[in-house]
C-alpha cells in the first residue's frame, strides 16, 4: 500500500518544478545523441538489460571498468569547489575514467558529524546530484552515469526526512505490512532526490546484547528477521522479483553477509565463532528468504571472520552459498573500508592492493565507501595477478545494477516531489509506527493514567529523567523537520488537566550525545547526585512519577573503530540512573519507568521495583506523542519483544531457540530470562482457545494451518500477536527446543473473538542432516501457540514421507 504520493512529470514540468535548479534541459537519451557513441546499443532503452550491459562492457577500457567499481566519499573535497559544490574540472582531474558511485550526496564532506558539518538542504543535495550526473554523462568518454547511495535504516538519513523507530522498534511491531509501508515511503523520499540505492535493511540475527549494533537489527529469530527483511525490501524496491526498478522505488542492500550478530565477546567486527550448521540454521535463513522472494540487487559482506576467513575473502560464503545455492544474480558490495581491513585488521594480506585482489576473486564486486582497496586493480591486471575475466564479471554485475536502476535513461531528481518529504503523510506514518512499536513490560494497574475533565482535582505528574525531554533517534539517524520529545508529548496531551513538573535527574553522558562523536564520557557523579536530590524535591508532591531512563546514542552504538566504541560488558543502566530510580522510589509514589534505549532492557532493579514499565526503544520523530498517548490510554501498547532479555551479562548468549542440552542451570542465579522472546502485555486481557491443526497428518513438503480463537476478555480494544512455534520431537541432529514458525498481529474490540489462522510453511519442518543436506525427516512435530515464547498451548502433527 502506497502512502507516499508518486508523481511522474514530463521534462518540461520537471524543469518548471526545479527552477532555479539547473537540471539539464534534455533527457539522458538526448545527451547521449551529442556523443560520438550516441547510436551505441547500450543507449537503447528498448533492448534487454543484458544486451545493453554487454555492449557497453565491450567498449570499455580496463581503467574505465575499474573506475566503475570504486566509490567516492572520503575524497569528496577533492571534487568540490568552495568545500561543497561539485566541480566538474576537479572531478575530471581526479577521476578521468569516471565514477562508479558517490556515497551520501546529502552530506557535504564525507565522514563527519552532521552537527559539525551540517547536511545539505534538499535543494543543495539535488543540485549536487544534477551537477555530478551531468558531468558523468556529458564529459566522460562513454557517458556512464553515477549511482548514488544513502543510508535509510529507519528513515532516510538526510535533512528534512521522516524518522521512524529504530529497527529493533520496528521489529517489535510484529507487523510486516507496516514495515513494508514504511519502506515504501522511505523509497519515495530517497528517489525524489536522485538517489537510486540505499544501504538497508539489516537482516543480521542478533544473539548477543552486549553488541551495540543490536538496535539496528530485527532481533534474534531467523523467521521474524526474515519476514521483516522481505517486507523492507519489498517496500523499497516494490513487490516481486523483477530487478528493473520502478518509478519511485530504490534498490536495497542486504546487510551483512553474515554472522555479524554474534561477535566474539560481543564486540563489533569480532570473530564469529559459528559452525556451519548454526550458520545454516540461524544466520543464513533471512538472507536466503530475501534473495529468493524479492528483487534484491545488492548484498553487503560482513566485517567479521568465520573460522579464520574474513567474509570479504570468503568465496564459499559469497560464491558457493549466495550465488550458487541461492541463485543470487546481483552485486556484492563491501562494507565501509572492509576490504582494507583484511590488511590492517585481519592481517591476512600485506597491503591494500593485495586485499583488493583477494576480495575481487572471492566475490566482492564493489568497494565502499572510497576505493582504497580496488584502486590498484588495473595495475594488478597488467601484472597478471588478476584476470580480465574477474574484472569483467564484477563490472558486469555493477553495470547491470545501473541499467536496472534506469539511470542511463532518466537519472534526474524531482525537486517538487522531494520538497514534500517528511510531510503530513510521513508524520502520520511515523506516529503509527511509534504507537505500534511500544511494549508494556509490567503494569500493576497504575497505567493507563487518568486525566480528569473539568479542571477538578488535577493530578500532579512528575516527568523525570535524562530521556524525558529529548527525542532520541538512534544510530544512522536522519534530521526530521520536527520531532516531539516525551515531555512535549505529555504536556500537549495533558493540557490543563494535570500539573506537569519536570527535572533532569541525571546526565547520562557529557556533551551533546552525538552518535558520530568518538569520545564517550559519563556524567559527573557528584553533579548527578545533586541533580537527583533536586529531582526528588520536584517529585515530592507528585501523584505519579514518570521516569525516563535508558541509553543515549553514545552509550550503545556501532563501534566502528578503536577510537569509536559502542559495545559494553554490562547490560544494566549506566551512570547514576539506578540511584535516581531508588531515590524516587523511596518517596512511596507510583513510579512508571519509560525505557528509551537500543538494547534489551536488562535492568533488574527497575524490573523488580517499578510499578509499570514501558519499553519504547528509539521510537522516531513522533515518539513523544506516541508515548504520551500510551501512558494516558489513548493507545493500548501491543508490541512484543523481538529479543530475549537476559537478567545479567553472565547469561549471555541468551536466546529462546536454544538446544535441548543448554540452560541446565546456575549456582546462585536464575537460568530464565528477565523477559522472554515475544513478550508484551496489554491494558486489556486476551484468552486463547485450544489450537487446532488443519490436519493431524501431512506429507513431507506440505504446509499445515494452525487455527486458534483469541478473545479480548477486557474492556479496552487492543492488539495481540498470535505466535506459533514448532518443535521436532525426534531428529537425527539436535534441533532447538522451539522455533518460531508463524505469527499474526490482530486487533480485537472488547468482548470480540477472532479465529486466527497461521499457515506453517514446509521450510519450518526442515533440518540440515548429518550430511549437511536440507531435508524433512518424517515423525512427530509439536506446534505451540500463544502470546509469547513461554506461555504456549500445544497441538501435535505427524509428518509422513
Amino acid at each position: 500500500m502506497r502512502k507516499f504520493k508518486r508523481t511522474t512529470l514530463t521534462l518540461g514540468l520537471c524543469l518548471a518544478a526545479l527552477a532555479p535548479i539547473a537540471i539539464p534541459a534534455a533527457s539522458a537519451q538526448d545527451v547521449a545523441v551529442e556523443r560520438a557513441m550516441a547510436d551505441a546499443p547500450y543507449w537503447d532503452a528498448s533492448l534487454p538489460v543484458e544486451q545493453r550491459v554487454e555492449d557497453l562492457l565491450s567498449r570499455m577500457t580496463l581503467d574505465e571498468k575499474v573506475a566503475q567499481l570504486i566509490t567516492v566519499w572520503n575524497s569528496k573535497n577533492e571534487i568540490q569547489a568552495d568545500g561543497d559544490v561539485f566541480d566538474p574540472a576537479k572531478a575530471a582531474a581526479r577521476y578521468p575514467h569516471g565514477i562508479g558511485q558517490i556515497a551520501r550526496p546529502s552530506d557535504r564532506l564525507g565522514p563527519s558529524s552532521p552537527r559539525e558539518v551540517p547536511r545539505r538542504s534538499i535543494e543543495d543535495s539535488i543540485q549536487y546530484v544534477i551537477d555530478a550526473q551531468r558531468w558523468a554523462m556529458e564529459n566522460t568518454r562513454l557517458g556512464i552515469p553515477v549511482l548514488f547511495h544513502e543510508e535509510s535504516l529507519h528513515g532516510f538519513a538526510a535533512k528534512d526526512a521522516t524518522a521512524f523507530p529504530q529497527s529493533i522498534g520496528l521489529a517489535s511491531t510484529w507487523d510486516p505490512d507496516l514495515v513494508r509501508e514504511i519502506n515504501d515511503l522511505i523509497a519515495g523520499e530517497v528517489r525524489a532526490r536522485g538517489v537510486h540505492l540505499v544501504l538497508s535493511p539489516v537482516v543480521d540475527v542478533a544473539r548477543d546484547s552486549r553488541w551495540g549494533r543490536i538496535e539496528e537489527t530485527f532481533g534474534e529469530d531467523p523467521y521474524l528477521v526474515g519476514e521483516m527483511g522481505v517486507a523492507s525490501v519489498e517496500g523499497l524496491t516494490g513487490p516481486g522479483t523483477d530487478r528493473k526498478l520502478r518509478d519511485g522505488q530504490v534498490m536495497a542492500t542486504l546487510k551483512h553477509m553474515t554472522g555479524h550478530g554474534q561477535p566474539e565477546s560481543g564486540t563489533n567486527v569480532g570473530p564469529a565463532q559459528i559452525s556451519e550448521r548454526t550458520l545454516r540454521e540461524m544466520f543464513f535463513p533471512p538472507f536466503e528468504q530475501v534473495v529468493s522472494r524479492t528483487a534484491i540487487d545488492a548484498v553487503m559482506a560482513s566485517y567479521n571472520e568465520i573460522d579464520g576467513i574474513p567474509s570479504h575473502s570468503n568465496s564459499w560464503l559469497l560464491n558457493d552459498v549466495l550465488r550458487g545455492e541461492w541463485g543470487y544474480r546481483g552485486a556484492v558490495v563491501s562494507d565501509y573500508y572492509a576490504i582494507e581491513d583484511m590488511a590492517r585488521l585481519h592481517q591476512i594480506v600485506p597491503d591494500y592492493k593485495a586485499a583488493g585482489e583477494l576480495a575481487l576473486v572471492s566475490g566482492v564486486d564493489v568497494d565502499l565507501p572510497e576505493g582504497d582497496g580496488f584502486e590498484n586493480l588495473a595495475e594488478s591486471v597488467r601484472e597478471g595477478r588478476v584476470s580480465m575475466e574477474a574484472i569483467d564479471t564484477a563490472t558486469r554485475r555493477f553495470l547491470t545494477m545501473k541499467f536496472n536502476a534506469g539511470i542511463f535513461d532518466n537519472p534526474w531528481p524531482d525537486l517538487a516531489l522531494a520538497k514534500t518529504s517528511n510531510g503530513p503523510e510521513g508524520v502520520a506514518l511515523a506516529l503509527k509506527a511509534a504507537e505500534k512499536s511500544l511494549i508494556l513490560l509490567k503494569n500493576d494497574g497504575v497505567l493507563p493514567l487518568d486525566l480528569p475533565t473539568g479542571g477538578v482535582n488535577k493530578p500532579t505528574i512528575a516527568v523525570i529523567g535524562p530521556n524525558a525531554d529529548v527525542a532520541r533517534l538512534g544510530g544512522y539517524y536522519g534530521e526530521p523537520r520536527a520531532s516531539v520529545t516525551p515531555l512535549e508529548g505529555i504536556r500537549a496531551l495533558a493540557g490543563d488537566r494535570a500539573n506537569i513538573v519536570h527535572a533532569l535527574g541525571v546526565e547520562i553522558t557529557k556533551g551533546d550525545d552525538d552518535w558520530w562523536e568518538d569520545e564517550v564520557e559519563l556524567g559527573d557523579p557528584v553533579e548527578n547526585r545533586r541533580r537527583i536530590a533536586e529531582a526528588v524535591e520536584v517529585a515530592r508532591d507528585a501523584d505519579t512519577i514518570l521516569l525516563f531512563v535508558g541509553d543515549t546514542e553514545k552509550t550503545s552504538r556501532e563501534g566502528w573503530a578503536p577510537e569509536h566504541l559502542g559495545d559494553r560488558t554490562s547490560l544494566d543502566l549506566v551512570g547514576e540512573q539506578n540511584e535516581l530510580f531508588e531515590a524516587l522510589k523511596a518517596l512511596g509514589k507510583p513510579i512508571v519507568v519509560v525505557l528509551v534505549n537500543g538494547r534489551p532492557p536488562s535492568y533488574p532493579t527497575v524490573a523488580e521495583e517499578a510499578d509499570a514499565i514501558l519499553e519504547t526503544w528509539y521510537a522516531g520523530e513522533q515518539q513523544g506523542t506516541a508515548i504520551a498517548k500510551a501512558l494516558f490510554g489513548e493507545v493500548n501498547p501491543g508490541g512484543k519483544m523481538p529479543v530475549t532479555t537476559a537478567r545479567n551479562v553472565g547469561q549471555l548468549p541468551n536466546f529462546y531457540n536454544y538446544k535441548p542440552s543448554a540452560r541446565r542451570g546456575y549456582l546462585f542465579d536464575e537460568v530464565t530470562p528477565l523477559y522472554p522472546f515475544g513478550y508484551g502485555l496489554s491494558y486489556t486481557t486476551f484468552e486463547f482457545g485450544e489450537p487446532v491443526a488443519s490436519a493431524s497428518t501431512i506429507t513431507a513438503g506440505s504446509p499445515v494451518t494452525v487455527r486458534v480463537s483469541v478473545t479480548n476478555t477486557g474492556d479496552m480494544a487492543g492488539d495481540e500477536v498470535v505466535q506459533v512455534y514448532l518443535r521436532d520431537e525426534i531428529s537425527s541432529v539436535t534441533r532447538p527446543v522451539k522455533e518460531l514458525a508463524g505469527f499474526q498481529r490482530v486487533t480485537l474490540q472488547p468482548g470480540e473473538t477472532q479465529q486466527v489462522d497461521v499457515t506453517i510453511e514446509p521450510r519450518a519442518f526442515m533440518l540440515w542432516n548429518r550430511e549437511m543436506e536440507r531435508v524433512i525427516e518424517p515423525g512427530e512435530f509439536t506446534l505451540m501457540v500463544g502470546p509469547n515464547s513461554q506461555d504456549l498451548q500445544e497441538v501435535t502433527v505427524t509428518v509422513q514421507p
